[in-house]
């Protein structure tokens, strides 16, 4: 039995009473059977904010249905398109009831600005050539009525689990990338590497760019002008001899893979990192072939005001291979310094001043090299310019005080401050002696 009362404008809020052939049916089983036009995506939207009543109560997707109920509906035209959707935009498939549960399963947290997942192992951040499971298309499912469609501001790789940030609106959208090119968000990633490296709190600094013949899906190392600056801070949690280790890493700087090259540069790949470590990045017995790259924790500005700080739990794989390993995994959250926040003019300013200094620092290197090519007369020692105007050389010691500033005497100053002072010093030491007499 269906009935229609006035929603107020101008569109009938529909009614129907269940009946007994759909008694203890979950709600969104009735809408397939009775609605099939209306997507579980909005079923659930409509649950979530309350516009679906089952005798005059808000229902959930999975509320089991009594014979003889009053279901309120929404009327058709609510079943709009999907909001965030605007003119041409591709009609999106309505989202699965697997797909809904695994969207809900994977909130960290959320508010009015921000959705934090914990992206699992193996699902894209975004779909691509051949990727139909993804991040991007999950987004549907936190959508709620007349609400914008959440936004994407950072990537994870795919095999990548962990911390991913989802902005809400387009203005906190805006405000989160911001604080993402400036270097302002703090991003600490746990990882086991092959072997342990020399130095266990250390800076890589190697510029990166795309590999040619890979299509962009690969990066390597390119120290020439095409390298992008690249620069990734890690610190050694543990060490199980000398066959592994378990690393903190914080990346500077956003380029592609850049964790996962930069350790395989200095010789101590991300185990299960067959792309850049090859054979080398398996470890032998039950430790898991994934990959074993983590994002811990993400802290970041919040636009209200506060400081967003999320840690992820670790997944299954990764958790299981530390404990095989006899590593604690409480010890792993080394301190993280005090966060440094910067507007967006003083991240230009600084950006410029830099590429100044650089631009003055090269411009002195050619002068200097001109100047040495292209004149045959020798410069005139330091120290005559800074002896007396007569004309005598500064080299000889004059007696006064503060005239005395040629190489020789001044290497011989420090030389006597320092009892370790190495051979070259010595003999820079003998001028001084007649000083002692001349001053009597």
């Amino acid at each position: 039995m269906t009935s229609y009362k006035s929603s107020g404008a101008g569109e009938a809020v529909r009614q129907f009473t269940v009946r007994p052939d759909d008694d203890d049916v979950r709600l969104d089983r009735w809408f397939k059977r009775h609605l099939p036009d209306v997507g579980f995506a909005t079923v659930s939207r409509w649950a979530r904010t309350g516009q679906i009543r089952v005798d005059g109560k808000r229902a959930d997707v999975d509320t089991r249905l009594v014979a003889g109920q009053t279901l309120r509906v929404p009327p058709p035209g609510a079943a709009r398109p999907l909001a965030g959707s605007g003119k041409g935009a591709r009609v999106r498939k309505p989202l699965t009831d697997e797909q809904i549960q695994l969207a809900e399963s994977i909130v960290l947290e959320q508010d009015r600005a921000a959705i934090v997942i914990n992206k699992p192992p193996g699902l894209a951040t975004q779909g691509g050539s051949g990727t139909h499971e993804h991040v991007d298309g999950l987004l549907d499912a936190y959508v709620g009525d007349n609400e914008p469609r959440p936004r994407l501001v950072h990537r994870l790789d795919k095999d990548t689990s962990g911390v991913l940030l989802v902005a809400r609106t387009p203005g906190s959208a805006a405000f989160f990338s911001k604080r993402f090119s400036g270097r302002t968000a703090r991003k600490i990633y746990w990882a086991l590497v092959m072997g342990v490296p020399d130095i266990h709190d250390g800076m890589i600094e190697l510029p990166l760019a795309k590999q040619p013949g890979t299509g962009g899906e690969k990066m390597m190392v390119d120290e020439s002008e095409h390298g992008m600056p690249s620069r990734t801070r890690y610190r050694v949690i543990d060490r199980a001899g000398n066959r592994a280790a378990w690393v903190e890493l914080q990346p500077f700087t956003g380029r592609t893979h850049q964790l996962r090259v930069h350790m395989a540069a200095i010789g101590h790949p991300i185990v299960g990192d067959g792309k850049y470590g090859g054979q080398a990045a398996f470890l032998s017995g039950s430790i898991s072939r994934k990959l074993h790259l983590h994002a811990r924790r993400l802290r970041i500005e919040h636009p209200e005001g506060d400081l967003l700080d999320v840690t992820a739990p670790l997944p299954e794989h990764f958790a299981k291979s530390l404990e095989q390993m006899g590593f604690t995994e409480s010890e792993g959250d080394l301190p993280l310094e005090a966060p440094v926040f910067a507007e967006p003019k003083e991240i230009e300013k600084r950006a410029a001043k830099a590429h100044a200094k650089q631009y003055r620092k090269e411009r002195r290197g050619e002068r200097r090299k001109r100047a040495d090519e292209g004149s045959n007369v020798a410069r005139k020692p330091s120290g005559q310019r800074a002896g007396k105007p007569g004309g005598k050389p500064a080299g000889k010691p004059t007696g006064k005080p503060g005239t005395a500033r040629t190489a020789k005497p001044a290497a011989g100053k420090p030389a006597a401050r320092r009892p370790a002072a190495g051979p070259a010093a010595r003999p820079a030491a003998k001028p001084s002696g007649p000083r002692k007499p001349a001053g009597k």
